[in-house]
């Protein structure tokens, strides 16, 4: 390659986003093992039945409608308009509170029927809960937009991870609080979910103590009427903010479809009522492996759009290819070792975070989401950068209906782990889409056969090891040692030496080359240790 990736290449505004968002995503996955332990697995069902419209709306306040308003504030801060780029925060925040007061009515009041159709009437005032959050929507989305407009990502970061560490914060200490006292599940996951209105009062407490402290006038002396051109702007934040929100909300939209059916289904099928929601309880304990699996992925696809953004803008096609082949290497290589390092381990990880191993083989077989979760990521990230943000919506829109009528045909066949297999196969034909029209819009070469060799063999003795440290925790098991303790060593044990044994195998096959190393976080840590295990290096 004729390029040097590395961190030094991103902008400092890019940075401190990406940052920000490995943050929160961290934090939206890790809280959920304390709070499955408080509540337990049907206090977990509850709570995840809800949860996927607060993603949706956490998807629109800071992946969606801010880009798309930071660009049109861009476009006339070029122009040197500071009037205009303030018409258009205005003109958007008009906009998203009509956005936002219809998805609050949509939900408030058509929760009776959602909770029907959910099979659990008893959800209905958790979603009128969370309904509240919609109501945030505009102010929050509109001052982020605006100030990621003006290339100033601080206020939108401090927002994001405030936002985040408030309502886990809320979440966790409500829940302790409403089981303590012997409130029901469903009064404790209300509670729970009022994290999100606290959470997000705080993001915007933060935001406006940024247009206070550097005297923005962004509302002040302003007429509220509409203006002149307010139909264009209108027009772009519903068409392609929109379609970066679907590509942002890939795995939320997947928990929605989950949330309406899973549990119908199970009780359709003759299941009772309190395991159905056992199994499904259980079933959602896969989602933060998933989470913390994307995290790195989630990285690519935040990095690597700048780049090929830039590259493409400027119609060095080679350019585009070498960026868009290294994201995809990267997260291939990636996804693949966290996919099959936490599939080894599960049985030991899931007694470690959530007490016990019910369910291991059916989160097991969910978590291969993993693996195509990161390359649909990365593609949508590319696809974004080139300007095509309507096709990888379209990808996962088609990939969400899979979904549901994937659910439908395999649950009542193969209980709740047919909702895993409809999970994984809704994202494998996601990603097929996706490459696919990739590789018509560019001649990208899918690496080499060298390439998948090391890759399968640093996955075999990956596998060997691991299996082998899984043959002694067993024998342990079964002399009496205490399940939980045991777990905690062998599953942080196991995730140190399989990581291990796959970076040493992988780098000793000399697929990844040191721009592709310096890609990743701590780059010169990891070319220094390329220079110690390749043989023609010694």
């Amino acid at each position: 390659m004729s390029k040097k990736y590395s961190s030094n290449r991103f902008l400092k505004g890019a940075m401190v986003l990406t940052i920000a968002a490995l943050v929160t995503k961290i934090l939206s996955a890790v809280y959920r093992v304390p709070f499955q332990n408080i509540v337990g697995d049907i206090g977990f069902y509850i709570y995840q039945q809800v949860y996927p419209f607060y993603g949706i709306a956490i998807a629109l306040s800071t992946y969606g409608f801010p880009v798309i308003i930071s660009k049109m504030v861009a476009e006339k801060l070029e122009e040197d308009d500071e009037e205009g780029a303030k018409n258009v925060a205005v003109t958007s925040f008009l906009f998203l509170c009509l956005v936002g007061m219809a998805w609050f009515l949509l939900v408030y009041f058509g929760a009776g029927v959602i909770a029907t159709w959910m099979g659990d009437p008893q959800l209905k005032p958790l979603l009128q809960m969370i309904s509240l959050s919609f109501l945030l929507l505009a102010p929050l989305s509109v001052i982020r937009g605006y100030y990621q407009g003006k290339e100033d990502m601080v206020p939108t970061a401090a927002s994001q991870v405030t936002e985040q560490t408030i309502r886990v914060a809320t979440i966790l200490l409500f829940s302790t609080i409403f089981v303590s006292q012997g409130y029901s599940l469903y009064m404790t996951g209300n509670g729970a979910l009022f994290g999100s209105i606290t959470g997000g009062l705080g993001g915007l407490l933060v935001l406006l103590s940024f247009l206070t402290a550097r005297k923005e006038k962004l509302f002040s002396r302003r007429s509220f009427s509409l203006p002149v051109g307010y139909v264009q702007i209108w027009s772009r934040l519903l068409k392609n903010g929109t379609a970066i929100c679907v590509s942002a909300m890939l795995l939320v939209l997947l928990q929605f479809v989950d949330s309406l059916n899973v549990y119908s289904l199970l009780l359709s099928s003759g299941m009772e009522a309190e395991r159905a929601k056992t199994w499904k309880g259980i079933y959602d304990r896969g989602q933060p492996f998933v989470q913390l699996g994307t995290v790195v992925a989630t990285s690519i696809s935040l990095t690597i759009v700048p780049l090929v953004t830039n590259a493409y803008l400027k119609r060095k096609e080679d350019l585009v290819r070498e960026y868009s082949q290294l994201a995809l290497r990267i997260s291939m290589t990636i996804g693949f070792a966290a996919t099959l390092g936490i599939i080894n381990i599960m049985v030991p990880a899931n007694t470690m975070l959530f007490e016990n191993a019910l369910g291991s083989k059916i989160i097991a077989v969910f978590c291969l989401s993993i693996f195509f979760s990161c390359l649909i990521l990365t593609f949508a990230g590319i696809f974004q950068g080139i300007g095509k943000i309507y096709f990888p919506a379209f990808c996962i829109i088609t990939g969400v209906f899979v979904k549901y009528l994937g659910n439908a045909c395999l649950i009542p066949i193969m209980g709740i782990m047919g909702a895993s297999v409809s999970t994984v196969g809704s994202l494998c034909i996601t990603a097929i889409m996706m490459v696919s029209y990739l590789r018509k819009l560019f001649p990208i070469r899918f690496f080499t056969f060298s390439f998948y060799k090391t890759l399968l063999m640093s996955g075999a003795f990956m596998t060997i090891g691991l299996q082998g440290l899984l043959q002694i925790y067993d024998t342990l098991l079964d002399k009496g040692m205490p399940a939980r303790p045991l777990s905690i060593l062998f599953s942080l044990g196991g995730v140190g030496i399989g990581g291990i044994i796959f970076l040493i195998v992988l780098l000793r096959g000399n697929v990844l080359s040191r721009e592709d190393i310096s890609f990743l976080p701590f780059g010169s840590k990891w070319t220094w240790l390329m220079d110690k295990v390749q043989p023609n290096n010694k």
